[in-house]
């Protein structure tokens, strides 16, 4: 999901110096876009066996790293725990699931939608409120409601894509196709991507989902040199406020559309199905498209299954809309849709992008590191009731992503204890603090990079940096000869 801006053509970039960070992506070789998760077409991360973990069961020598600062200046360590920790820790109940209490949650947020839409077209009317302009305040507290319950819908459609919603894979992608479809999301097409940014979360050139800009990127976007970026004066408050409007009205559909935000490795995939291709419009780097990179030839069919799904429900729109009128289906559908869209890209934004989160190059990460650089953040009520916990338990989610979402908060509990200074939340409760979070991230976190000294295996992780003069400066680099 995604950012509006674009690089520029490549005409118009600088020569920049190449990196350690640039030769180590040139060195990843495409047979290595397998991971130890990597499995047979519906199988989870959280279900492969412990013994295929080794990678990650080697405990960390801080010496090797070197000393490394976030962006606010803490001194990170690279985590130290394996997988097996996180698992053994969780009580065994947690990982029970059952379809009724899972449809239940459906059948109440579906009940949710229809009650407000018939209070809203029996009660909202000149007849009953003639002020016009209460009106229209009212019909817009009903996009908002309808929004928020439309994503909880969309939250239990994410539930069944990780195989969380019940112990049967057919109620799942059944419920979860219905249920995505009718948002206008390809459920299969996001449920393959999206397994491969829980198999990714973190890496720099695999992951698929907000994967930051490097220097190197962010430098080449606005034209300038790579030495230069420490230079540079404030990006002022009014163009990080346009960037967010952008990435909060139009990022959901850009990156089904266009994967921007995901990586662009796509040479490397091992079917060779990316070769040649780029993110970006018509590249055929999308979620609609049987062909598409982002995709294994096996999964191609179920690509064509989640397109069909999105045209019976356009068809139904469009038919409704002809019926009843546009206005109304703006007002009743497409308002609410962008408000799902804006809590969507939200969300997984601010899961995913805070000062204190690392990101590693290929050749220093693994499951559990990259596990670990995602963030639980509180929203009140409305996230741990209308959207299920997904906001204030996504460490837990990405360490086990089968554990359902009402038994997430005792597992994530859990695991804190293992993770220790490794978890990371920020509880500021509530719509304000989560408004508050958004726009510190757009701030802070605008590329990442090794801090400024690294030496050895330090180099690979990367921590976020900015031009405005907040947190950690970026490293001063020598010009290019």
């Amino acid at each position: 999901m995604a950012s509006v801006s674009s690089a520029l053509p490549e005409g118009n970039k600088p020569a920049l110096r190449r990196t350690q960070t640039e030769a180590t992506f040139d060195s990843y070789p495409g047979t290595a876009d397998a991971s130890p998760f990597d499995s047979p077409l519906e199988r989870s991360a959280s279900n492969t066996s412990l013994s295929s973990l080794a990678s990650d069961n080697v405990k960390t020598d801080k010496a090797e790293f070197g000393k490394l600062l976030d962006t606010y200046g803490n001194e990170f360590e690279v985590p130290d725990f394996t997988i097996k920790d996180i698992r053994d820790a969780i009580p065994a109940h947690c990982f029970e699931r059952s379809a009724l209490h899972s449809l239940a949650h459906v059948a109440r947020d579906i009940v949710y939608l229809t009650v407000t839409f018939y209070v809203w077209n029996k009660y909202v009317t000149p007849e009953y409120i003639p002020m016009k302009a209460a009106r229209v305040v009212l019909w817009g507290l009903y996009t908002f409601m309808q929004g928020l319950f439309g994503t909880g819908l969309w939250v239990l459609a994410h539930e069944c894509g990780h195989q969380a919603f019940s112990p049967s894979r057919l109620i799942n992608d059944t419920v979860g196709w219905v249920l995505h479809s009718a948002l206008l999301v390809p459920y299969f097409s996001w449920k393959f991507s999206h397994s491969k940014h829980h198999k990714a979360t973190g890496n720099i050139a695999r992951d698929m989902v907000f994967v930051p800009r490097t220097r190197e990127q962010f430098a080449s976007r606005i034209g300038r040199f790579v030495h230069e970026i420490s230079e540079l004066t404030e990006e002022t408050p009014i163009y990080t406020l346009i960037h967010l409007i952008g990435q909060q009205l139009i990022g959901w559909p850009n990156y089904l559309m266009t994967n921007v935000t995901g990586h662009n490795f796509h040479e490397r995939q091992r079917e060779g199905r990316g070769k040649g291709k780029k993110n970006g419009w018509f590249t055929g780097v999308n979620h609609f498209n049987p062909s598409s990179p982002l995709y294994e030839e096996r999964e191609a069919p179920w690509i064509i299954v989640s397109d069909i799904g999105i045209a019976i429900a356009a068809t139904a729109l469009i038919y409704l809309g002809n019926t009843f009128g546009w206005s109304n289906m703006f007002v009743w559908y497409f308002l609410p849709y962008l408000w799902v869209n804006h809590w969507l890209v939200a969300i997984t934004y601010l899961q995913h992008t805070d000062p204190s989160l690392p990101h590693y190059t290929p050749d220093q990460w693994n499951f559990v590191r990259g596990a670990a650089a995602t963030i639980d953040r509180e929203f009140g009520f409305i996230g741990r009731h209308l959207l299920h916990s997904i906001i204030e338990t996504h460490v837990l989610h990405h360490y086990v992503s089968t554990i359902p979402f009402y038994h997430a908060s005792e597992a994530s509990e859990a695991i804190k204890k293992v993770m220790g200074r490794h978890y990371r939340a920020d509880v500021q409760e509530g719509p304000i603090g989560f408004i508050k979070a958004m726009w510190k991230a757009a701030r802070w976190c605008q590329w990442v990079e090794p801090t400024e000294g690294a030496e050895g295996k330090g180099k690979g992780v990367l921590f976020y940096r900015n031009q405005n003069g907040l947190g950690v400066k970026p490293a001063k680099l020598p010009k290019a000869n």
